[in-house]
């Protein structure tokens, strides 16, 4: 039976007493975990949508406009993840790895803030955005290198001013025809692409094998600031559950796998920090007794 607890020092025991049960617990994390890093998230606490969904692997791949408008809108939205830091939560997960409570993360963000954090085991399930990758010979590069070759070819959109969007958009309506894309040079005329899973793309099967073997040498999961509506996240918890594996959730609204849920606490991602304290404080004999 799921118990629904708010974000209060109390129920915020109850997450403790989970970890001291589970003592090494897998934690999926969403973009609710970087919000307090500056990086909007994709859906409000019901799970809708809170701006036009992102772009489609098969758009971007098609149409030079789409990529046109991509790269536009990206010059200037970047920004936001290449200044981002991370916060609390961040810190308080790779304090939690240090601990030994927590034996790895798989997030969905592609932002890199769990590495910067200083967590040693990461599976970035949906890939890297500091990073991009010519579609036709693979070559990789850092993604700020490309931008500094968009802007020297496209100055003036450095002084768009736009709302940022999450992993490096932004809501910026333009004419955007006149943009120069850049192709590799290596091959000739690649096409070079975010190296990260665009909606209507496929998640790598070693990337997915790989999460998956880290879910079952684990005793339990955490999901932390995500609504799972995407199956590549949501899959975790459904295979958790089939596997008789506790799962408990930290997150603001709903989520796609409340009911397989032994635990879930309403609150912000940042409520880690606090929930670290209380590991580190040691193990309270009434921490184990509490039902989790």
């Amino acid at each position: 039976m799921e118990q629904v607890l708010s974000d209060t020092s109390g129920n915020l025991e109850a997450l403790a007493a989970f970890f001291e049960r589970h003592p090494r617990s897998v934690v999926l994390t969403g973009a609710g975990i970087s919000t307090a890093s500056g990086i909007p998230d994709y859906r409000d606490d019901r799970g809708d949508w809170k701006r036009p969904p992102p772009m489609q692997h098969q758009v971007f791949m098609a149409s030079h406009a789409a990529r046109q408008r991509y790269w536009a809108r990206a010059l200037v939205g970047f920004r936001a993840l290449q200044d981002a830091r991370p916060n609390a939560a961040h810190t308080a997960l790779a304090r939690l790895e240090a601990l030994g409570h927590v034996s790895g993360v798989i997030t969905q963000n592609v932002d890199g803030l769990h590495q910067r954090a200083g967590s040693r085991r990461v599976i970035d399930l949906h890939g890297r955005a500091d990073m991009v990758r010519c579609m036709g010979c693979g070559a990789r590069r850092m993604r700020h290198d490309l931008h500094a070759e968009l802007a020297a070819r496209n100055p003036h959109w450095l002084e768009a001013g736009a709302r940022a969007g999450p992993d490096g958009d932004a809501d910026l309506e333009a004419d955007f025809s006149g943009f120069q894309v850049t192709d590799c040079t290596r091959c000739g005329d690649g096409i070079w692409k975010p190296d990260v899973v665009f909606f209507g793309d496929s998640v790598p099967r070693t990337t997915v094998e790989d999460a998956f073997a880290l879910l079952a040498e684990s005793d339990a999961l955490l999901v932390v600031g995500s609504s799972l509506m995407v199956f590549s996240g949501f899959r975790f918890a459904r295979e958790a559950a089939r596997q008789g594996q506790p799962i408990a959730c930290l997150n603001l609204g709903r989520t796609r796998a409340d009911e397989l849920y032994a635990l879930k606490v309403q609150g912000p991602a940042e409520s880690l920090e606090s929930l670290c304290g209380m590991l580190e404080g040691g193990s309270p004999s009434e921490l184990i007794r509490r039902p989790a």
